[in-house]
């Protein structure tokens, strides 16, 4: 068939389809994903579709009519490319040749080596993942998460508000502090702790114990704590092993440039969302993957304008990236909401309120503001959100 060969069934996959219709590619496009499902939206999972039951078919994304003609090959995932000879092959052992293809393949969560039984640990990134974890979270469960970034802390506030007991066991001074710092995640934990979550902060777990399956895990102070269930929420890997072999930088996700294109003369590639490490003209600096809700938009638009003009014999723009990157977290009935690169400060100042109540916080470094935080003042954002896309005011 050959034509655009998309591997990742998520959103970055499906915003570049639609941005390749839109960008006058006519030709077929082929849409591989490793899960059974269609595109649907990950951020419940850990939040109101945990809580209230997963729903995949409701948490679809809506397809528009220019991709009706689109063939989806769902549950099959690529094992092994050759860009040389234009081809990708599935787990199924079908072997796909592609005109261009989109590496839209993600990423994975990261699994600890630690010894002790399985059953009972869980991941939480798929639909199937949510539902095989919602099944053990009822009354008085008691729940171990490894790790306490914003999947970890997410799902903790779910599961207290389903009755289960919970610990949050992780290496890190506070809860989230790469992307809050040290101050605003405190706040975050007081108001965890106030909730009923437990901390073992600094610590690692050492085993998994149990016979069979997990019953309780033993953490680096010697402490043992009783588990019902465990969520592994430790960071993640970017799926680029059926890449290897083709020359490509494969450091950190895949590289590309600006146009969201990959290095090599051995066939129009493009890679986007989790899984491209990408330039931001906003915000300078080396390439950086970004795990944000609106990267696989933003990419995808562009990926799918780049591929649309190498398909077509053009040049694709070379006009600089300067997508604004977002992210939001709902934990109890506190909204949190964010604008830039907020990891990248050296400098961090609470200008609005107090860490423990509704604040604004705002993220520096030597080339001013490169992000803002707020907790429950949502619309108090905007004017921040402004200063920081007039960052891009020279970009081109």
């Amino acid at each position: 068939m050959g034509g655009a060969v998309i591997v990742g069934a998520g959103l970055g996959g499906l915003r570049t389809a639609e941005s390749l219709r839109g960008s006058g590619y006519d030709g077929p496009i082929t849409i591989v994903g490793d899960e059974r499902h269609l595109p649907y939206s990950r951020p419940p999972l850990s939040k109101e579709a945990l809580a209230g039951g997963v729903d995949v078919a409701a948490l679809e994304f809506r397809r528009r009519p220019a991709l009706d003609d689109a063939t989806w090959l769902l549950g099959r995932a690529a094992v092994s490319s050759d860009l040389a000879a234009r081809t990708v092959t599935l787990s199924d052992a079908t072997v796909l040749p592609f005109d261009g293809l989109v590496v839209a393949s993600g990423i994975r969560p990261r699994r600890l080596p630690i010894p002790g039984p399985t059953v009972g640990r869980h991941l939480l990134r798929t639909a199937d993942d949510a539902a095989q974890v919602r099944a053990g979270l009822v009354a008085g469960a008691h729940l171990i998460i490894m790790g306490a970034g914003f999947i970890g802390c997410e799902t903790a506030a779910t599961a207290r508000m389903l009755g289960a007991e919970v610990t949050i066991v992780a290496l890190d001074d506070e809860p989230m502090i790469r992307p809050l710092g040290a101050e605003l995640g405190a706040g975050m934990r007081r108001r965890h702790e106030a909730h009923g979550v437990h901390f073992h902060l600094g610590r690692t777990i050492d085993s998994f114990n149990g016979d069979g399956r997990v019953e309780s895990v033993s953490i680096s102070d010697g402490t043992e704590l009783p588990a019902t269930l465990v969520i592994e929420a430790v960071g993640s890997v970017a799926n680029t092993e059926w890449l290897e072999g083709n020359g490509l930088d494969l450091s950190d996700g895949l590289l590309v440039d600006s146009g969201m294109r990959v290095s090599t003369d051995l066939a129009p590639v493009v890679a986007v969302g989790d899984v491209a490490r990408h330039p931001n003209a906003l915000f300078g600096g080396p390439p950086r993957r970004i795990e944000h809700w609106n990267t696989p938009t933003e990419t995808g638009r562009r990926a799918g304008q780049t591929l649309a003009a190498l398909l077509g014999g053009q040049a694709p723009t070379d006009e600089p990236f300067t997508a604004m990157p977002s992210f939001w977290s709902d934990q109890y009935d506190h909204k949190l909401q964010s604008f830039g690169m907020p990891g990248n400060a050296s400098r961090i100042v609470v200008s609005h309120g107090d860490v423990d109540g509704p604040c604004v916080v705002e993220y520096h470094d030597d080339s001013g503001l490169v992000g803002v935080v707020g907790v429950d003042r949502t619309p108090d954002l905007v004017p921040y959100r402004k200063v920081l896309l007039a960052r891009g005011s020279d970009s081109g």
